[in-house]
């Protein structure tokens, strides 16, 4: 008796495998007679950190595709892409094709077309001017032409940058060599400003608030009158580095600030002026500044302002690791339930930042920017006179309350 049990048992295990290995021969045999048609785009060169789907890239395809899966663009070369969809006859079949992504954006240089040195620079020209690039660290910026620096006169040069793609811009301009003595000179004093009063009348509505954003360089504010003066909000300076690897340092007047514009229930924002080089600069100056703030009712962001773009090819930096380095500041103040932003001019909102989920605090000197991007904060002025503070100008910021859309994207 057992040992009838046991051959049908053995039988019954013989089916059950057969049946199985029937089955799995059967689906690998559907799938590899399975109709695939599938159209590609003509082009597949990606640009490099450009937002691709896989939908982006299929001109037509006789099924349905289950995921759209997002490319990865982050690294220049050729990647092969894989993904399954279902097709007419319901079958699930793989497919695969290859993408090349490229660099072809050209580097940005920045000057004007006539530059002045005195006789006998020695310094690297070159590094004079504004040079960078998306994603090359360091691209090759040349000033081509004759000219002498030992010599006095006006020389027609070329700037050039080259990327590490083959990428190329000029700028022809004049460079001018002139004597020490007719390089000295003085500027007149700055007699107009803008009054806080008049930005309030013109700007200020349901979806406003008018602040302000200050420094040591404000001396000792008189908070009290600020305040009377209609100050909704202010964002205040709690320290600086001391240069590329420098140490940082708290602003002189941080506490005494935070303490009197908090006392008075002034929403407080902070801001840290960083030369930050690498994503393990800015985590550790974020820390910095978290440590700073504990102790006060901090409501409003926390902002990265980094602006260095007299001397960015010091940094060796491309503007998507630049951005890296922002956005792990921001990351970092973010893990600790504050908001975090990105502080900069139109100019190089618009040319150099890349991708930030984060809100962003506009620069932009003019009475209406037409800057398209979007923006939480904007800095409309930096010769702002208001009661309460004597010893200097002020910056006059306007807080959008609705601007809720804060991804910048190139």
């Amino acid at each position: 008796m057992k040992k009838k049990v046991f051959i049908m048992s053995g039988i019954l295990i013989v089916i059950f495998v057969l049946a199985i290995s029937g089955y799995f021969f059967y689906q690998d045999w559907r799938v590899r007679h399975a109709i695939i048609q599938v159209t590609l785009k003509e082009d597949l060169n990606l640009e490099v950190y450009s937002h691709v789907k896989l939908k982006d890239l299929i001109q037509d395809i006789n099924g349905k595709i289950e995921k759209n899966l997002t490319i990865n663009t982050q690294k220049l070369g050729t990647q092969t892409i894989h993904f399954d969809y279902i097709n007419e006859e319901n079958i699930r079949v793989p497919y695969e094709f290859k993408v090349k992504i490229v660099d072809r954006t050209p580097p940005i240089i920045s000057l004007y077309n006539r530059y002045s040195v005195t006789v006998g620079y020695q310094d690297d020209l070159a590094k004079e001017f504004f040079c960078g690039d998306n994603y090359d660290d360091h691209p090759t910026c040349t000033v081509e032409g004759e000219y002498h620096l030992d010599a006095v006169g006006s020389y027609p040069v070329s700037y050039k940058a080259v990327d590490s793609s083959g990428n190329e811009v000029q700028h022809a301009f004049t460079l001018n060599v002139v004597s020490k003595s007719s390089s000295s000179g003085t500027s007149s004093p700055q007699s107009s400003f803008t009054d806080f009063a008049d930005i309030v009348a013109q700007y200020k509505n349901k979806n406003t608030q008018i602040g302000i954003d200050v420094s040591h360089w404000q001396g000792d504010i008189d908070f009290q009158q600020v305040k009377e003066a209609g100050v909704e909000f202010v964002f205040i300076r709690v320290g600086s580095q001391k240069g590329i690897g420098g140490n940082y340092q708290l602003d002189d007047k941080f506490v005494q600030n935070v303490k009197g514009f908090t006392k008075l229930g002034i929403p407080v924002g902070v801001y840290f002026y960083t030369y930050a080089d690498s994503q393990k600069e800015a985590k550790k100056q974020a820390n910095w500044v978290l440590q700073q703030i504990k102790k006060y009712d901090i409501t409003l962001p926390i902002v990265f302002d980094w602006e260095n773009w007299s001397f960015y090819q010091e940094f060796q930096l491309s503007f998507y690791h630049l951005t890296q380095i922002a956005n792990t500041f921001m990351d970092t103040v973010a893990k600790k339930d504050y908001q975090g932003m990105l502080y900069s001019s139109k100019n190089y909102l618009e040319n150099m930042w890349m991708e930030t989920n984060y809100p962003v605090w506009l620069a932009h000197y003019t009475e209406q920017t037409d800057y398209e991007g979007d923006y939480q904060v904007w800095q409309l002025c930096n010769d702002g006179k208001i009661n309460g503070i004597q010893d200097n100008y002020v910056d006059i910021d306007i807080l959008y309350k609705k601007k809720s859309k804060t991804k910048l994207e190139k």
